[in-house]
């Protein structure tokens, strides 16, 4: 598999800020260091051998969601890059907004695991 085109800090402030200006809430960065760790997961994970679309896209949402780098809009931060990457990547991935809205809640809330967000992705996937 040739490397996916990955998320990068200033798609993902994009992501937030867009979010943001949709949805409302309070604007900022709470900890840099917290958002670059979560968009290196899915890298890491593809440099051990993970190359699986769902298992990387999910670790971007899981390191999002769970890291909370931003003051507000994590969780809806998370779920829109784990949707761009797949976009980026060529996967046409939808899902009802009320499924979207209890997998990341459930994911925020420790309910599901990183794991558990690739087998919803793969249950959801695209049929050919």
């Amino acid at each position: 598999m040739s490397e996916p085109v990955w998320l990068d800090l200033d798609t993902v402030l994009d992501i937030h800020s867009e979010q943001l200006a949709l949805f409302g809430g309070a604007d900022g960065v709470r900890d840099i260091g917290l958002l670059e760790s979560a968009l290196a997961r899915p890298q890491n994970r593809f440099a051990y051998g993970e190359t699986g679309f769902a298992s990387l896209a999910a670790a971007y949402a899981f390191g999002i969601a769970r890291n909370h780098p931003f003051v507000d809009g994590n969780k809806r931060t998370a779920f829109a890059a784990m949707m761009v990457f797949l976009r980026l990547n060529a996967v046409s991935f939808t899902v009802p907004p009320t499924q979207a809205t209890a997998i990341i809640l459930a994911l925020a809330a420790g309910e599901v695991s990183e794991e558990g967000l690739t087998r919803w992705i793969r249950d959801n996937w695209p049929k050919p």
